[in-house]
């Protein structure tokens, strides 16, 4: 029976907790993910998670938070005053905003607080810091063909 290795497509049910079961993603009852290993389409610990699974095979993975999405980076939280945000702007703790870095660079923001003068933006991504736990199953293997 084949195996997931480096470079197979592979069809995945999966569903992402954090390490005190609070479900944050999921792909039951919705079209399971399908990924080809080794592109670095999903973060390390999921791929590695897969090796070596079989078809049908389920399994429940712990990923540390630096196979994740890292450390929270203080660097990414500013402050910033109300009177810089467009006028007609109502922010609330976890709306997403976009900012443009000077390069032109599109930056993801989510506020984290709000008082009355200033908002506080985090541009780590909201799992950052955290080890996550992924329940997988293992559906198909499309294994890869030699070009």
């Amino acid at each position: 029976m084949s195996q997931v290795k480096e470079k197979d497509t592979v069809v995945v049910h999966y569903t992402g907790k954090l390490s005190d079961g609070q479900v944050f993603d999921s792909s039951v009852g919705k079209d399971p993910l399908e990924l080809t290993l080794g592109l670095g389409q999903l973060i390390p610990g999921f791929e590695k998670g897969l090796i070596d699974m079989k078809p049908n095979e389920k399994k429940t993975i712990t990923i540390a938070k630096e196979e994740a999405y890292g450390e929270v980076i203080a660097e990414l939280r500013q402050e910033v005053n109300k009177t810089e945000l467009p006028q007609d702007m109502a922010p609330e703790v976890g709306m997403g905003l976009v900012s443009k870095t000077p390069d032109g660079q599109e930056m993801n923001l989510r506020v984290v607080e709000v008082s009355e003068n200033t908002i506080i933006v985090d541009g780590n991504h909201p799992l950052a810091g955290q080890d996550l736990v992924f329940d997988l199953e293992v559906l198909e293997i499309k294994e890869a063909t030699e070009a």
